[in-house]
Order: structure tokens, then sequence, then C-alpha cells
């Protein structure tokens, strides 16, 4: 079976949303993987970790090639299970310690810091759209906000948001896109500098005197590799598949003309819940995700083998059609523990954002929707001031 895209990015409210998507995935990742489209038999599978195994969620979607392989094994580099990938009672311990830095009330507690930074930053981006400026809200805005308030919760070690954000594209890249080979060995030489920084950055985490993720589970018996390993995904995770959500909000709020009902200072949030709440179900950042069958096993009328990959179908049906976002961050022990802090912080850019700057529109440069296996984002968000609101 095929895993397919559709063939455009489909509107939301019948308008827009991104440039075209490819017809398929390559004919590798179709050789590979069997694509589940039915959301009731995706939650079933993802109900069922004793048949469906998360090991190969974070396994590269291709074959590295042997020099790619090379340079990582130069700096140890290794992932291994530890959460995302992680099934059986060492997963429970280690997502009963990292829940509790993702409870509601601490998430409660970050509304009026999003906000806070969000006025700040419209506030530098005000002045420089009044000089005519096109901007893009994806690097100046999106790829701001989870990076800070993701360190501030959970006190994981975050190098410099220039080197994060190169670093962690790069990763989403060499793991779950199809890069050939000579693209495989920058990417993994990106992922190795990424994981020698962690290397050092984790065990200095582990000596601080702190409440940090990182000591609170080292305490609890997690060793520093199994900690990189966290740390490489929640680098990754918790911040750049919020920002590709905030991306894809602000774009979706800006091309198809939701823009003056999320300015509005009565019906902001409740125009910026319905809006992010459509974009989970028709374009999530994480529309898919991996599980390989660890034996034979019959679901409904579909028939399962052992060692059968998957790529489960997310956000229900293909992209861009109508659907429910109850299973865009997962479901059952896997379920995304940041899931209530994306919404929230998507919510809060998108509204506080619009009502501060109210006379924004879409700049009309072209923008792709970059997409993976698991992941898609428009690769830029434009805008600018229309003429009669600059000033020289």
């Amino acid at each position: 079976m095929n895993c397919p895209y559709a063939a455009t990015a489909s509107a939301l409210d019948q308008a827009p949303l991104a440039g075209d998507l490819p017809a398929a995935y390559p004919a590798a990742i179709n050789r590979r993987y069997r694509s589940i489209e039915d959301p009731a038999t995706v939650r079933a599978i993802l109900a069922r970790p004793e048949h469906f195994s998360p090991a190969n969620a974070l396994a590269t979607a291709v074959p590295l090639a042997p020099a790619a392989l090379r340079i990582l094994s130069r700096v140890k580099f290794a992932l291994p299970e530890v959460l995302a990938s992680a099934s059986g009672p060492e997963h429970l311990a280690v997502r009963r310690i990292t829940a509790g830095f993702f409870s509601p009330a601490k998430v409660r507690a970050q509304r009026e810091q999003v906000r806070a930074r969000v006025r700040e930053i419209c506030a530098g981006l005000d002045t420089r759209l009044r000089r005519g400026e096109v901007l893009d809200l994806g690097t100046e805005l999106a790829a701001v906000v989870p990076v800070e308030i993701m360190a501030r919760m959970t006190g994981f070690p975050v190098p410099p948001r220039s080197s994060l954000k190169a670093w962690s594209q790069d990763s989403l890249e060499l793991f779950w896109g199809w890069p050939d080979e000579p693209r495989q060995l920058e990417l993994a030489r990106s992922a190795a500098q990424y994981y020698a920084w962690l290397d050092g950055a984790v065990h200095e985490a582990v000596q601080r005197d702190d409440e940090n993720l990182c000591v609170q589970l080292h305490r609890a018996g997690i060793g520093e590799r199994q900690l990189r390993s966290l740390a490489y995904f929640l680098g990754i995770a918790g911040q750049e598949t919020t920002s590709m959500l905030i991306s894809t909000a602000l774009h979706a709020g800006l091309r198809d003309h939701r823009w003056s009902a999320l300015a509005h200072r009565d019906t902001g949030m409740a125009a910026a819940r319905q809006l992010v709440g459509e974009v989970l179900s028709r374009a999530s950042s994480v529309p898919t995700w991996r599980r390989i069958a660890t034996s034979a096993i019959r679901l409904g009328d579909q028939e399962f083998q052992a060692g059968d990959e998957l790529v489960l179908r997310l956000s229900g049906g293909e992209l861009g059609t109508a659907a429910d976002a109850s299973l865009a961050f997962g479901h059952g022990i896997h379920r995304c523990l940041g899931a209530g802090l994306a919404r929230m912080e998507a919510e809060l850019v998108l509204a506080e954002t619009a009502r501060l700057l109210p006379t924004l529109v879409a700049d009309p440069k072209a923008v792709r929707f970059g997409y993976s296996l698991s992941f898609q984002a428009p690769d830029a968000v434009f805008c600018r001031y229309p003429n009669e609101s600059r000033h020289p």
C-alpha cells in the first residue's frame, strides 16, 4: 500500500493554506511502510503497544549511507529507547516524571509569559513593518516563543536559538526525510554537532542543584546516555513541532482572511481556538507517526504481520479533509505530553499577534509547504503592512 499525501494542502474554510504537496511519498518510502488512514484503526493500533511497538519512531525513514553512519559513530551517536520510542515500566517511569513538568497548572502559569513575550516581539516588528519591511513571522515569532517556554518549564539544556533551529531542522530531515547520500553527509555532520553539544550540556545539567528535568530523571536512575536521547528528542519535538503549528496557524489566519476576527478584542481568543483546532485536524505539524507490528494480529478487516512497518495518519484521513483533532497529538500511553502547552502557545501567539498587529496582511511571496514523513509546515509566513499603514 502507498502512503499518500493529498495532492494539495487543502483549504481551511475553502481558502489556500499552502503550496502543492507531492501526491505520494518517494518509492523507497512506499516500499518500506504501510499506510493506515482510518482513524479508528489508528486509534486501535496506538492503544496496543504490546502488538505495535514504537521502536521505529526515531529510526531514519530511509537507510543511511555507510559514510553518514561513520560520521555519527565518531561522536558515539545513539538514541536509546526512553520516551517516544520506548514502552514498558521504564517508559512509564520516565513519562510520569516528565508529565509533572507539563501539568495543566504549570501550563496555565505560562500564559502571561507567552503574552508578555509576544508583546515584546510585536513591538519591534511593528517598527520594522512601518518602515515597509516584509517579515517572516515563522522566523521572527513562531521560532522564538516555544524554545523559551520549553527551557523555562523543564530546565533542559538549550543551545543558542540559531544553532538549535539549524540542528533540529537538519535532524528532522535526516530522520524523517529521504535525503540522498551527499545530503545525508551534511545532515549527519549537523546531527553529530548537536549530539556532541548535548553530551556536555546534559552532564552539566545533572550536576546542578536545581530541580530541572535532567536532575529528577537522573535521580530516578535514568543514565546520561538515555538523557541525551530524551534531550535530543525534546529539543526537536518540544519546540520545533510547536513552532510549526504556530507558523501554520499564522499562515492560515493571514491567507484565509481570518485576521480581523482574530484581532477583535471580544472574539480574538475564540477565533484563535477555532482556527488552531482546524489546523490540528487538517494540517497538523505532525500528521503521521510510525509503529512496527511485533506479532500477527487482526484489527477489523485488516491483517498485520510481525515486522510490518506502519505510517499512522494522525490528522484523520487525507491531509486537508475535514476531521476532528483528537488524534493530532497521538493516543494512548504515548500521547504527546506537551499537547496542552502546544495548543495554548499556538492560540495565544495567534490571538495576541493579531490584536497587536491588526492591519497585518499576507505578502504575496510564494510559500512552499515543507514536509517529511511525519512533519509539515509552511517554510515561511511572509507578511507586511498595507501601504497606507506604512510610515517613512
